[in-house]
């Protein structure tokens, strides 16, 4: 049975800033492109044109004999050195996810991810070539006369257009470009329900595409050490442990070979999470060159080859009584992997929730996944949960409309009760608590929900159009299973934690302290978390799907209680008494048998000056490893109002508010600046952000801020946030997850509530982003058809 460690929860909760802060706006940060190494080199990519075209011949002859070029690669050179694929491995490994499976059940093909192509580029920006030279400016000029030969191919863009025969193809092993393809949830039983329904309301939608924009765009400096046979690259990832195995595995070396350092990484939201071609080149490269090699991306290069965000076509269908009682629900989901398959999350994610917060009976998905030649997609922030929210929740809005069910009325009736939790919806993902109606509530009081009506009529005396929107939501945290957390009481007084998952701004520093603090009773200020650095954090998970807090928290509980036991057994061999007379109590140990009390800390300082046995010799140490495949399931509801002036279209948010069910909130501080983070990552999707692609060249539209639009301060409100805590029965201390439930339902909420302002003009829908432009082209097409 596993010890965990008990906590009294006076640090736990409260919204102590963060430690990280003061080195981080200073300038001291460790950021990718903040390292350098003596001899260094640069290299810059040669990257496709074209969305789909072969690869004839590359003359790299002219590049090499410019001044400073001191190599350029292709993938005959990566063919020729044995160079692997990266080995994505994209299908969820916990007990409880959604499994996934190719057409007719066979294996799932990801396409082969080789650093460099040989045969042909499957989307516009795939890295062809690189240039290696003494500086950029010269490895930029090298890149330029680098001649590619290249026969163009028919592409094809949309997993719509993907599917259909005929349609371009990309690879031999892909009929139709499918690679996924499963069904979900009993068909017969959801044909019955709909077959008997009084009302049937159907939907299909297009979440479209987006990029992170992460702060610092992707880097890595990778050396090779010819003398000690060692391998060493700085990136910016979500993942060290994970990226040090991949890595080592396309190079052909031992892992042990390979040390792999992230440190402060400047965003990510998941997009720098998975191996990119460049963190392989860069090391490969030094080997080749004897010297360090450094990329540094730029901007343009980040929104064309970053991987992206969403990108999910789905058919939706809601069957219900004359009452509004929902009987049934029907989905088909198509995911735009892009040309490879980087990460099956978002489809698996989001198709354990098709059901949303909602007891529906009975339901029925078939989930695909497509190529396409775009850049590749992965798990972007709350992976798969924002789009089928958006799509379940679109639904019932329009639902509530068709039946004139107030849309508060008609959720309330269907909402998931919490005497059914645990709760085991449609699909087979069960939720393992929450009370949900309570959120709602909380919800519309916070919002003035009442109080529109009077808003409305004082935004029409100013000829302004006021909408009103909300969504409920629902949302999984699985994550990577395995963490090891290695706590030491040091004798000088602090205690150090190597944790294996890590921050990208979500100030771990802090919070992993907290816990720590909490539960061996020591001042948090002396709590050191050590991350990122394969050649002391050797197994871990990283961050993302919310796992990082629950597994942590998890895994230092466990292993503060080992810690406990273990210094039982110091003080007892010091003192000479019974173990079993030992207590630890208020955070000092004591016994009986002697009158000496002693905190952690003062223990350790002891222990220090004697020789213990050979069964406590590291003192007061521990290493602790722990699995966890219980999924949680964060949930809550945020509403906004919309003014919207009709003679531009434009689009001012007046009130948003949003409540979160993250379990038990380790600090309420950090948890609040996650979800303002969060529902600006999601209204900027809703209203602004777009990576588009023409459809006639397959040239991508979207290759600066010129072209991409950012929520930005001055077009946000301010945030009316509050946190439910309620625990998860799933792990000791009751957490769920904080970091993305701002996004789930910000698509929905938007959307609704400009619905809501134009149904005057008989809107049904509207498709994302929802532009000034779109919203005034909306109107006058309505007025022209009245007219």
């Amino acid at each position: 049975m596993d010890t965990f460690a008990k906590a009294d929860f006076s640090v736990i909760g409260q919204p102590l800033q963060r430690k990280e802060d003061q080195r981080l706006i200073t300038g001291n940060g460790r950021f990718t492109d903040d390292f350098s190494l003596p001899g260094q080199t640069i290299a810059a990519i040669v990257r496709s044109p074209y969305p789909h075209a072969r690869i004839r011949s590359i003359d790299a002859s002219a590049a090499l004999a410019m001044p400073g070029v001191l190599g350029v690669f292709t993938g005959k050179d990566v063919l020729a050195d044995g160079l692997k694929p990266i080995p994505h491995d994209p299908i969820p490994k916990t007990k409880y996810d959604m499994k996934l499976a190719g057409p007719g059940g066979t294996p799932i093909f990801i396409g082969p991810h080789l650093l460099l192509p040989a045969d042909k580029a499957r989307h516009v920006g795939e890295a062809i070539a690189m240039v290696v030279a003494e500086t950029d400016a010269q490895a930029q000029d090298a890149a330029a006369v680098v001649v590619v030969d290249y026969e163009e191919l028919p592409f094809v863009l949309d997993q719509r257009d993907a599917v259909v025969d005929g349609a371009a193809q990309l690879w031999d092993e892909a009929a139709n470009n499918v690679l996924v393809d499963t069904m979900f949830g009993d068909k017969a039983a959801t044909d019955r329900a709909f077959a008997g329904a009084d009302h049937i309301v159907t939907m299909e939608f297009h979440v479209p595409r987006v990029t992170a924009v992460t702060m610092e765009p992707r880097a890595a400096l990778g050396s090779y050490d010819k003398k000690t046979g060692l391998w060493e690259v700085v990136v910016g990832g979500g993942g060290a442990v994970r990226q040090k195995s991949e890595l080592a595995f396309v190079l052909g070396i031992e892992p042990e070979k390979l040390r792999v350092m992230t440190y402060d990484v400047g965003g990510n939201f998941g997009a720098k999470n998975r191996v990119y071609v460049e963190y392989g080149l860069v090391l490969w490269a030094s080997h080749k060159i004897g010297r360090p090699v450094k990329y540094t991306a730029t901007r343009s290069e980040c929104f064309l080859t970053d991987y992206q965000g969403r990108d999910l076509a789905t058919k939706i269908e809601l069957a219900l009584r004359k009452d509004g009682k929902f009987l049934a629900l029907r989905s088909d989901n198509i995911s735009n992997v892009g040309a490879r398959c980087v990460s099956l999350s978002p489809l698996g994610k989001g198709s354990g929730l098709i059901t949303g917060s909602y007891d529906i009976p009975v339901a029925t998905l078939r989930a695909r996944a497509v190529f396409t030649n775009t850049m590749p997609t992965q798990a972007y922030r709350s992976s798969g949960r924002p789009e089928v929210n958006f799509a379940i929740e679109r639904l019932i809005d329009t639902a509530a409309k068709e039946l004139r069910i107030d849309r508060i009325a008609l959720r309330r009736k269907n909402l998931v009760r919490p005497k059914a939790m645990p709760y085991t919806n449609a699909v087979g993902a069960t939720y393992d608590s929450g009370e949900y109606e309570a959120q709602l509530d909380l919800s519309l009081e916070i919002s003035d929900w009442k109080g529109f009506a009077r808003r409305k009529r004082e935004a029409a005396r100013r000829g302004k159009l006021l909408g009103q929107g909300l969504s409920h939501y629902v949302e999984s945290s699985i994550g990577t299973p395995k963490e090891r957390a290695e706590i030491t009481v040091l004798p000088e007084g602090r205690v150090r934690v190597i944790i294996g998952t890590q921050p990208s701004g979500q100030g771990h520093e802090t919070s992993f302290a907290q816990v720590i603090a909490e539960l061996l009773h020591v001042n948090v200020d002396l709590v050191d978390i050590v991350m990122g650095d394969t050649k002391v954090v050797r197994l871990g998970g990283g961050t993302h799907s919310g796992r990082s807090m629950r597994h942590a928290g998890t895994v230092m509980s466990k292993a503060s209680g080992e810690l406990i036991g273990k210094a039982k057994a110091v003080f007892a061999h010091i003192h000479q008494v019974d173990e079993t007379s030992v207590s630890f109590e208020d955070g000092r140990f004591g016994s009986p048998g002697t009158n000496q009390s002693l905190d952690f800390l003062e223990l350790a300082r002891e222990a220090a000056r004697h020789k213990l046995p050979i069964n406590l010799k590291d003192g007061l140490a521990v290493v602790t490893d722990n699995e966890m495949h219980e999924p949680v399931f964060p949930n809550g509801c945020a509403s906004c109002e919309v003014e919207v002036d009709p003679e531009t279209g434009w689009i001012d948010i007046t009130r948003y508010s949003a409540v979160d069910d993250v379990g038990r909130c380790i600090n309420p501080l950090i948890v609040h600046g996650q979800t303002h983070g969060g529902i600006a990552q999601g209204v900027g999707q809703a209203m602004w952000e777009l990576f588009e692609i023409d459809p006639v060249s397959g040239q991508p539209l979207a290759g600066s801020f010129m072209d991409y639009g950012m929520p930005r301060a001055d077009n946000m409100p301010s945030f009316r946030t509050e946190i439910a805590q309620v625990l998860s029965p799933t792990n000791p201390l009751g957490i769920k997850a904080g970091g993305e439930g701002g996004t789930t339902p910000a698509l929905a909420v938007i959307v609704n509530a400009l619905v809501d302002a134009l149904k005057d003009y008989g809107v049904r829908d509207i498709q994302m982003p929802t532009t000034p432009y779109r919203i005034w082209r909306i109107i006058n097409e309505a007025k022209r058809k009245s007219a």
